[in-house]
C-alpha cells in the first residue's frame, strides 16, 4: 500500500479538477468545490446532468439523473439478494413501502418467468425457440414493461 500513490494529492490539482469538470470556477475536488465550499445536491445534478445529458433519449423520453443512481444501485443490490431492509435503511426511506418501488421487475426476472413456462421435459438441445422471442413486438412490449 506504501506504493500506492496518495488519493488527495492526485486530487489537490484544480487545473485537473477543472479539466475533469469543464469549469474552473465549478471544478470539485473530493466533494467540494475548489473554493473549499461543500459540493451541494444541485451541484452534483449539474454535473450528472452535463455528462448525462449525451445519453438521453429523446424517444423513450428517458433521462440520466442522480436518481438513476440511486435507482440502479437498488436495483443492482436487489438482484444481488440484499435484504429490501437494508436496501431501505441505506436508501434512507422511512416506509419499507418507497424502497418497494425499486423492486420493480427487471427485464432479467421476465425472462425467467416466460422461460419457466417452457415445458420442462425438453432438453437443451431439442427446444425449438418460442415464437415470442422471435417477435419482435412482443420483445419490445416486454422490454417496455
Amino acid at each position: 500500500m506504501e506504493n500506492l500513490p496518495s488519493l488527495a494529492a492526485n486530487h489537490t490539482n484544480a487545473p485537473d479538477a477543472a479539466r475533469l469538470t469543464g469549469s474552473a470556477a465549478n471544478a470539485t475536488v473530493g466533494g467540494f468545490t475548489t473554493n473549499g465550499q461543500p459540493l451541494t445536491r444541485s451541484g452534483i445534478y449539474k454535473i450528472v446532468r452535463r455528462y448525462g445529458s449525451t445519453l438521453d433519449d429523446p424517444r423513450t423520453d428517458r433521462r440520466i439523473t442522480p436518481h438513476t443512481f440511486r435507482h440502479t444501485s437498488a436495483v443492482h443490490m436487489l438482484e444481488a439478494g440484499i435484504e429490501v431492509n437494508v436496501i431501505r435503511e441505506w436508501l434512507g426511506h422511512v416506509d419499507i413501502t418507497t424502497t418497494n418501488r425499486y423492486a420493480e421487475i427487471n427485464t432479467n426476472t421476465k425472462l425467467a418467468a416466460l422461460r419457466a413456462t417452457e415445458p420442462f421435459d425438453a432438453s437443451e438441445g431439442s427446444r425449438t425457440t418460442p415464437i415470442w422471442r422471435t417477435d419482435e413486438t412482443v420483445m419490445n412490449w416486454l422490454a417496455s414493461l
